[in-house]
């Protein structure tokens, strides 16, 4: 009995070892008696007997059989090109709904995974949605993600947890700029993926254009494995190279898959096909290769293994192709899914072992191992806090502890679901491979979970930086649920930030472009009821004097009883602030012969530091500048720290004044990648923004350029940018230092900082 206890708190591979230990004794009972007895000591000491640590070691052939019919999958593509529709007949056509919806359907429904309200008014995805299915024998754990750019940390976090993908792409419009940035997330993270040409129905479609793009531009091995029988309104069907054989879709919504000879017409042109998929193959796989060498024509059954080993090794790409809004061509879609995209235990996952140096320690994808999960996706619901977690190794079951790495805490597991969109379903364990979510954590994305037995850390996703900023200003002042909604979107999106400015105090956030900031604005307003201003932040800007001026100036006021009483002269002038980076101002005491008593000095201090906080020009600190004081008076009586502290702020202004003072603003080194068809567009846009070209730098297809441009000017370029390139140009931004505006810059900031002082008076 006290083993039987033992067993169930150790788990179920410490109980299936006893189990087979038992089993491997041959000399009857007592036998048997004394080798369960000497496991059971063994295990108290948490030792094991070699013969049980391996057979603990090795999976449970029910284990193996469920990761062999199981895909973890993508759908990926630029904007507007028919992933969530490919999606939506995918969940039809397994059975997961019953009835299709469109995008930008006349039922005013929208498809199964653009759940949110905005979503399905602006006819785009925003968030990535996870559900699973089921095809045939094979399950299908599936993300739809956005296509947009502003959205691009949804594709990043769901590539980082998937072991294949599919590659959407638009029949007419090709590779395009997202397609190009979701290509680089896959190479990232090692994702195989398919290539499916959607959109085959519409005028100018043209295929062989697009594989030819994928190869050019994706620098992708690719083959069709299928041809068009007819194109744009024409499109019947395709012919499966392979098999040689043309496939229908015909039926109710396509649901019947009809397999017929090819079209006389076709027969040369499928034959072409083939022998290209051949010739391609060769060059990525040795055994297609030896094969091409011989001239010896291979099997269906050898091309489906080569193509799957190259598609797997990230060598190749299978390029199939259909119509997803007229229902041709996504079954066959499904079929490759499951015939080329690697299963869970055939992708390599590595982990930090914190107690080993963080050497590098490989997965093992099964469940009868310790427990390692990832949260990859964070999302309020009404019912609190959702994270999505892939389950790497080991189980994950409801009422189990699981030990949150970072933070050393023990959560408990009190509710396991499994998404379907936005609805759920509660399951009562989550084994190795497959994606979960749960409830009631307190965690972040990227954040590894495991049993407690092993102390490893999965190295997490990748967070590009913001490139834009605004200002926000609730209407309502006193709203708590601003602060609330600000830090749930900064949970939930690591791409999006927040901070206070410290010198205008206004709340700044920042994203991945106007449109990921107009989409959280305005569900700030839906969700938690908070109407907001949004603005152009205030720029940091400085002030600083050019040229030595003497000051001399005398505080005296008396209103009866002891006044006040401080006399102080000397000069300023000014120092480079990068000189002086760490502390760009500086206080000399020159003063001889006790003029101006040693206890007043510390005051005298004081009030050059008040003096710097606030410019009168702009209102901005002033930097780069040294204050010397050479000489002063003081009274008896009337002298006093403070007397001593408003003559030196007050002889500071005036020596200002007087020192030819500039307005500084920051000045950022901006590094742009575009295509070099773009490169004279972008140069006049840098040279309208005042921008000074420092250096350009051509690689292959793509030009670098590196200018210094105001940071005042770089507003809104991130989507002039995007509009000059077609989407395809990336910038970054850093801080550089400060100079001198313009003397027009200049004249036109203090007539707006005297306006808005007149006007808050």
């Amino acid at each position: 009995m006290a083993a039987r206890l033992l067993f169930s708190r150790l788990g179920a591979g410490a109980y299936t070892a006893k189990t087979t230990a038992s089993m491997f004794s041959s000399v009857g009972a007592t036998a048997g008696t004394s080798t369960q007895t000497s496991l059971t000591a063994a295990l108290l000491s948490k030792r094991w007997s070699s013969t049980a640590q391996h057979v603990a070691d090795e999976p449970d052939a029910n284990d193996i059989r469920r990761l062999d019919k199981l895909r973890n999958i993508g759908i990926s593509a630029h904007i507007d090109s028919g992933k969530t529709t490919v999606t939506e007949r995918i969940l039809y056509y397994t059975g997961r709904i019953n009835e299709i919806h469109e995008v930008r359907g006349k039922d005013n429904v929208g498809a199964t995974m653009d759940w949110m309200d905005l979503e399905r008014e602006k006819g785009i995805t925003i968030q990535s949605a996870a559900t699973y299915a089921q095809w045939g024998e094979t399950n299908l754990n599936i993300i739809d993600t956005p296509g947009h750019v502003d959205f691009t940390i949804e594709v990043e976090r769901a590539l980082r947890v998937l072991d294949g993908a599919v590659l959407v792409l638009c029949s007419v419009s090709g590779v395009q700029s997202q397609t190009i940035t979701v290509d680089r997330q896959m190479r990232r993270y090692n994702v195989p993926r398919i290539s499916f040409i959607n959109k085959m129905d519409r005028a100018g479609a043209n295929p062989k254009r697009i594989i030819e793009q994928i190869r050019g531009k994706l620098k992708m091995p690719a083959a069709a494995l299928q041809v068009p029988i007819g194109a744009e309104d024409e499109f019947q069907g395709v012919i499966d190279v392979v098999t040689r054989k043309a496939v229908y879709n015909r039926g109710v919504r396509g649901g019947d898959v009809v397999f017929e000879d090819i079209p006389e017409h076709l027969v040369e042109a499928a034959n072409n096909a083939r022998n290209e998929l051949f010739a391609t193959l060769a060059d990525v796989d040795d055994e297609m290769g030896e094969l091409f060498i011989e001239e010896t024509q291979p099997t269906d059954d050898q091309l489906y293994a080569a193509i799957r080993r190259a598609t797997i090794a990230r060598k190749f790409t299978p390029v199939l192709m259909g119509s997803a809004i007229k229902d041709k061509g996504i079954q066959s879609l499904l079929d490759a899914v499951v015939r080329y995209l690697p299963k869970s235990t055939e992708v390599k996952n590595t982990m930090l072992d914190i107690d080993n140096n963080e050497a590098v320690v490989d997965i093992v994808p099964y469940s009868h191992k310790p427990f390692v999960g990832l949260a990859f996706k964070l999302e309020e619901g009404k019912y609190g806090q959702l994270t999505y977690i892939r389950v790497y190794q080991g189980r994950l079951e409801k009422g189990q502890f699981a030990h949150h790495v970072k933070s050393g805490k023990r959560v408990k597991i009190s509710r396991l679901v499994r998404m379907h969109s936005n609805s759920m379903e509660d399951v009562d364990s989550i084994g190795a491979g497959e994606i979960c979510a749960l409830f009631g954590i307190d965690c972040a994305s990227g954040d590894t979970f495991t049993d407690g037995t092993i102390n490893s850390s999965m190295s997490t996703m990748f967070v590009p930086d913001p490139v834009i900023s605004l200002s926000l200003t609730p209407k309502d002042k006193n709203s708590s649920n601003f602060s609330k909604a600000l830090n749930r979107f900064q949970r939930e999106d690591p791409t999006f930030r927040v901070h206070v400015d410290s010198e205008s105090k206004q709340t700044i956030i920042s994203g991945m472009g106007e449109l990921h900031l107009d989409i959280y604005v305005e569900r700030m307003r839906r969700e938690y009821n908070v109407d907001c201003v949004t603005g152009k932040p205030q720029v940091a800007f400085r002030e600083t004097s050019t040229r030595r001026a003497e000051f001399n100036y005398t505080h005296k006021k008396q209103s009866g009883g002891a006044g006040q009483f401080g006399r102080v002269a000397g000069y300023i002038e000014p120092i480079d602030p990068e000189e002086h980076a760490e502390q760009p101002f500086e206080f000399v005491n020159n003063v001889v012969g006790g003029n101006i008593p040693t206890q007043y000095m510390a005051a005298c201090e004081k009030g050059y530091m008040d003096g710097l906080r606030e410019g009168f020009m702009v209102g901005h600190p002033i930097v780069g500048v040294r204050m010397v004081l050479k000489d002063g008076a003081a009274h008896s009586v009337d002298s006093s720290e403070l007397a001593f502290r408003t003559a030196t702020y007050h002889a500071f202004r005036e020596a200002m004044k007087a020192s030819a003072p500039r307005i500084l603003e920051p000045v950022m080194t901006v590094e742009i990648s575009v295509p070099v068809e773009f490169q004279g567009n972008v140069l006049g846009s840098l040279n309208k923004r005042k921008g000074i070209i420092m250096d350009t730098e051509t690689q292959e297809d793509y030009c670098v350029i590196v200018a210094e441009v105001p940071l005042n000017n770089m507003f809104g370029y991130s989507t002039e940018l995007r509009s000059a390139t077609q989407g395809k140009g990336e910038f970054s931004m850093e801080y550089k230092r400060h100079s001198p505006v313009l003397q027009n810059v200049q004249e036109d900031l203090i007539k707006e900082y005297q306006k808005k002082q007149s006007g808050d008076k």
